[in-house]
């Protein structure tokens, strides 16, 4: 749990100055931001304005996967539509029924947008923000007007015009009331869909737009630019975010490796292999392995790994590798190559463990068992993400 909390602190230390939580707490929109390269797809920042629509607190929101929202009334195929359009790293608006901390449905709209890296084009963190939808219906019946120059926070103002301030806070309970539902009519509205007015998509989308601008100016400062649009250099490589919730879930030592760039770097790094050599993920993904090499590593291992690559075979070997601290372990490396749907070569992944830790399997698998088993597991996320969209790499 702790790494977790690590991996989540340091989604927004390595890419924004740490002035970029204080900015995005004045915003007055209700949004999430989660980073696809953790497992789980966590939430690593909620605004104040989503806290309150959802009743939540942030300490019992953040590393938590967004579908603690969902609920029994909550359309499965508009999920779907949401993680098609991450696994595609597109935006995607909808309106959707989801649940407060006391298990009250209500509809929104929902917008999220993708965030790239300037740099290298790889998907960063998905921005979400929720506007609650105003029922039509109950605002006809109870005789309101929904004024399409202004947003939902003028509403009180719309209803009791230039007499605002002469109205009782009874009234104001009322309207509260009639605003929120009793618990007899959500039940009978929450099984027909809501639309969102133009308004509302106004608001979203603007909200969006804010999101963003703060964004890209905090990563400015750091150098680690970010945008709403992939904007990748030519000959950078990325997989794309699914790629990485599916990836996230493995949980041996290994990283990718694109044989199709210059210098065959990198693309993905597990949080375990992160854990054993001690470098940060931006450290390592674009850089090729040799880094990991030092002046005790044997050559000849390394043209026994060269000559595996070349031929597309797999191999394992035993070499001497440094972390980042400049100490050295013996690591049982494990390469294989990783075929897409149309069987060729997409990349190569390599699975790591130190020497000393071989026999640490509380599921009693032997090494070649788990190296096995992991590259089954990343066959598998590739195979089915190039099935459904196409590779990441062409």
């Amino acid at each position: 749990m702790d790494s977790q909390l690590g991996l989540i602190e340091q989604s927004f230390n390595n890419r924004y100055t740490l002035w970029v939580h204080a900015a995005l707490d004045e915003l007055p929109d209700s949004f999430t931001i989660t980073d696809p390269s953790i497992s789980g797809h966590p939430i690593v920042f909620a605004s104040r304005g989503f806290l309150k629509m959802s009743g939540f607190s942030r300490a019992e929101i953040i590393g938590r996967n967004g579908r603690m929202f969902q609920g029994p009334r909550t359309n499965r195929r508009t999920i779907m539509e949401i993680r098609e359009a991450i696994r595609e790293e597109r935006p995607i608006e909808v309106n959707l029924l989801n649940y407060k901390k006391d298990g009250t449905p209500f509809w929104m709209l929902f917008k999220m947008s993708p965030v790239f890296g300037k740099e290298d084009g790889r998907g960063t963190h998905f921005v979400a923000v929720q506007v609650p939808i105003v029922s039509r219906k109950h605002m006809r019946n109870s005789g309101m007007s929904y004024s399409e120059d202004g947003g939902g926070s003028r509403l009180r103002e719309i209803v009791f015009g230039s007499c605002r301030r002469e109205v009782c806070s009874d009234s104001l309970l009322d309207l509260d009331r009639v605003l929120a539902l009793d618990s007899d009519e959500t039940e009978l509205e929450i099984e027909d869909s809501c639309e969102a007015s133009d308004l509302e998509k106004r608001k979203a989308a603007t909200a969006i737009d804010n999101i963003l601008s703060v964004l890209t100016h905090y990563s400015q400062l750091t150098g680690r630019l970010v945008c709403g649009k992939r904007c990748s250099l030519p000959g950078m490589g990325f997989i794309s975010s699914s790629l990485h919730i599916s990836l996230g879930r493995i949980k041996q030592s290994f990283v990718l490796i694109d044989p199709h760039l210059p210098d065959m770097p990198m693309v993905y790094a597990s949080d375990a292999f992160l854990k054993l050599t001690g470098y940060d993920r931006n450290e390592v993904v674009g850089q090729n392995c040799r880094f990991l090499n030092g002046v005790d590593t044997d050559t000849t291992v390394l043209y026994q790994i060269k000559e595996s690559i070349q031929t597309e075979q797999a191999c394992t070997v035993r070499i001497l590798n440094y972390r980042k601290d400049k100490s050295s372990f013996w690591n049982l490396l494990h390469i294989s190559p990783i075929r897409n749907a149309s069987g060729k070569i997409a990349y190569f992944a390599a699975v790591h463990t130190e020497e000393g830790c071989r026999n640490q399997d509380r599921h009693g698998l032997s090494l070649e068992m788990r190296q096995l088993s992991a590259i089954g597991a990343i066959k598998v996320a590739v195979r089915s993400l190039s099935m459904g969209a196409g590779p990441s790499k062409s």
